[in-house]
C-alpha cells in the first residue's frame, strides 16, 4: 500500500512473501515467446515446454 493513502489498505506481507515468487517464475516463462504466445495447439505440448522452460531456468540459477 502507498504511505499517502488516506485510508491503507489491508496487507498481508507474510501473504504476499509467498505469492512473489510464484508471480516472479511466471514472469520469466513469459520471457520465451513459445509461452506468451502459445504456439503450441495441443495441451500436453504446451505443458510439455512449460515443463522443458521451467527446467532451463532452474539450470540457470544452479
Amino acid at each position: 500500500p502507498r504511505r499517502k493513502r488516506r485510508h491503507p489498505r489491508a496487507f498481508d506481507a507474510q501473504r504476499y512473501a509467498q505469492r512473489h515468487p510464484v508471480e516472479r517464475l511466471f514472469s520469466r516463462l513469459k520471457q520465451f515467446r513459445r509461452v506468451a504466445t502459445r504456439y503450441e495447439k495441443l495441451n500436453a505440448h504446451f505443458l510439455a515446454f512449460i515443463h522443458l522452460a521451467a527446467t532451463v531456468l532452474w539450470l540457470r540459477d544452479c
